[in-house]
């Protein structure tokens, strides 16, 4: 073999995966082979096996122990996530703080939600609904927030008696370690968390693999019919979809324009924009557009640009595609009849990084792809409306349905129009927030299933029935 067609080899077994913002290499991994796919889906089965039968208390005493070693390794974790996908440090520090609490408000509910339920039943009768586990869930988190849609299945499936196979998302492979080694650091059973980093066609073959009992997923629309296709096309099971959105916000002539406009632009740029909930879509009352503009306006010019592990608000973008594709967005609005009131171009800082400036749409319409396909980036698109009528038509325009948001100094009303909203959550003067007692669903393209409250516990375990004569 020549050395053209080793170095060819060599990349097709291995994961590379950049700085965003040095544009160097900041990890490179072996990707498994069939042998080593086969392993670790052989040793997850077997310890679901032996898992399922383990009290509820020692589960979550492991759970809160691998929690606790996540927290131990907290910088080194942070690091691994700000040199993968370019979040700046002291937001990967919240995420991992988040993760933590999360997890052990789905540990604190456990009991309550796996407990059997006894019914009514005759005399010398028992009638009972059971919460048993599925066997092995595979998991396939995003890059975007690494720990969180790791944690938001890993965490209440082991509760609930599963194993977890983790296979974490290519830009992001480093999280997939980390969980599976503070498990194992933590005292768990063998083959209890299992890391696998894979390419697209093993996952294929992994979520057809009968000993695969469950499949979660967190990414893009395109990525989650691809994973429900393998599923349901080949066998019985279910899959969690936490799909993409292209999140709405209304802002009531009652509202006060520049404290929503502060709110409102940090819940689209946050993580610079690459949140599945982050605010993509505003709807401004035309009392107060003018005033809502000029403050966002003001609001994005205060956000820095730079290196992500020092202290700034906006990091580099991931994915190496994603400032094409945002100008290709902007561009097409502009000649669209759109204005750029500040931002829309690829930028770098000191010659490093992949950037995407700060940006403010106005003059927008339905008809432009900026208000119809998720960006995810920090781009903030604004158009009056003349009603709240208008406002929920708008909102509901959508393929996507994850969440919106409404901003008024009315509660009935807003919880009136809410209830008319095609979303998984609705929010009244805030955003971009997830409440782990509340669950976390989407509508329409954005998904099925749900993640955390008890409803995470009722997708990640299956009911079984009792009915005995005594």
């Amino acid at each position: 073999m020549d050395a053209l067609a080793q170095s060819m080899l060599r990349a097709m077994l291995e994961l590379v995966v950049d700085d965003p913002f040095l544009l160097t290499e900041a990890s490179r991994l072996p990707l498994a082979d069939a042998n080593a796919v086969e392993l670790a889906v052989a040793r997850t089965h077997a310890a679901s096996r032996a898992w399922a039968g383990v009290a509820l208390a020692s589960r979550i005493a492991l759970v809160e122990r691998a929690i606790a070693e996540l927290e131990a390794h907290a910088e080194a974790i942070v690091a691994d996530v700000t040199r993968m996908m370019g979040k700046p440090i002291a937001q990967a520090r919240r995420e991992l703080s988040t993760m933590a609490a999360r997890s052990r408000h789905m540990a604190k509910i456990a009991p309550e939600c796996l407990a059997p339920r006894e019914l009514p039943s005759p005399p010398n009768v028992v009638r009972r609904i059971e919460r048993v586990p599925h066997g092995v869930v595979l998991d396939l988190p995003a890059w975007n927030y690494p720990l969180l849609t790791a944690v938001n299945a890993v965490v209440p499936a082991v509760i609930a008696g599963n194993s977890v196979l983790l296979k974490h998302s290519p830009r992001s492979p480093l999280v997939g370690e980390h969980f599976a080694a503070a498990f194992e650091r933590a005292g768990a059973p063998s083959g209890l968390v299992t890391y696998l980093h894979a390419d697209h066609d093993s996952v294929a073959r992994i979520v057809r693999d009968p000993r695969v009992a469950h499949v979660c997923f967190t990414g893009s629309v395109q990525g989650g019919r691809a994973v429900y296709t393998n599923a349901a096309a080949h066998r019985f099971i279910d899959v969690g979809l936490e799909l993409g959105g292209k999140d709405a916000a209304y802002v009531r002539a009652d509202a006060d324009p520049e404290s929503t406009a502060a709110a409102l632009v940090d819940g689209a740029c946050y993580n610079a924009g690459q949140s599945c909930c982050a605010v993509e879509r505003i709807y401004v009352h035309r009392d107060r557009y003018d005033a809502f503009v000029e403050a966002a306006r003001a609001e994005l010019a205060k956000f820095t640009m730079g290196d992500p592990r020092t202290d700034v608000y906006l990091g580099p973008l991931a994915q190496p595609q994603a400032p094409q594709f945002l100008e290709r967005q902007v561009r097409e609005a502009e000649r669209d009849g759109a204005r750029v009131l500040c931002g829309g171009r690829p930028t770098t800082v000191d010659g490093h990084g992949r950037f995407f400036e700060p940006t403010l749409l106005v003059d927008v319409h339905h008809r432009m792809d900026v208000m119809r396909t998720e960006s995810f980036g920090p781009i903030v698109a604004v158009m009056a409306v003349d009603s709240d009528e208008q406002a929920v038509a708008l909102i509901n325009d959508s393929d996507l349905g994850l969440t919106a948001s409404l901003w008024t100094a009315d509660r009935d009303r807003a919880f009136e129009l809410g209830a008319r909203l095609e979303v998984g959550t609705v929010y009244v003067n805030a955003c971009d927030v997830l409440d782990p007692a509340l669950p976390w669903t989407g509508t329409k393209d954005s998904g099925k299933g749900s993640t955390l409250s008890d409803l995470g516990y009722l997708h990640l375990t299956r009911p079984r029935a009792l009915f005995a004569r005594l």
